[in-house]
């Protein structure tokens, strides 16, 4: 039986000047409200990844949580939330990192991972490189190895993959 491949990036709506001026956002709930959409892009991003021994899958919120919750089922994996700072109930490791316009701290249970597991790092997006980077460094704090990162959509103009070097990356849509 054949499968089909959808164009996932049919699902991407472009919305500009938002949330300022200048600005071209990339909405993926178009995406996220189609069964075969949302289906066909955790498969394209758990693609290179499967049979590999990925014991977690980790993401930052709010989006992140969407598609790394996904990924970890269908890799049979555990899932690590990593949340701004405050946010979770037991003892936390935390990690601050810059902005654009200031400073923010990411958390994540000091227990999330086990010592050397393989971690696979997942967010909806690749821009500037920073939330991710600093995600890693806190998986990594913890004790996890981050055995690779993949994103849905990667803005290659904003160059965040080179804040992520040294890291596999797989991304499945680039603008």
């Amino acid at each position: 039986m054949a499968t089909e491949t959808i164009d996932l990036e049919r699902y991407i709506r472009s919305i500009p000047d938002w949330p300022k001026k200048g600005i071209l956002f990339r909405d993926i709930t178009p995406l996220l409200a189609d069964p075969k959409a949302f289906s066909e892009a955790v498969n394209a991003l758990c693609a290179g990844f499967v049979k590999t021994g990925i014991e977690y899958v980790a993401a930052v919120e709010a989006r992140g949580f969407i598609f790394g919750a996904a990924v970890a089922e269908k890799l049979k994996a555990g899932f690590v939330p990593i949340r701004k700072k405050g946010k979770l109930p037991f003892k936390t490791e935390s990690i601050s990192y810059d902005l654009e316009y200031g400073t923010d701290t990411l958390e994540v249970h000091r227990d999330a991972v086990r010592k050397d597991a393989k971690v696979l790092m997942v967010d909806d997006l690749l821009a500037t490189g920073g939330t991710m980077a600093a995600a890693c460094k806190l998986i990594e704090k913890i004790g996890g190895q981050v055995a690779g990162i993949a994103f849905l959509i990667e803005l290659c103009e904003l160059a965040g993959r080179e804040k992520l070097s040294g890291y596999k990356i797989k991304t499945v849509l680039s603008y």
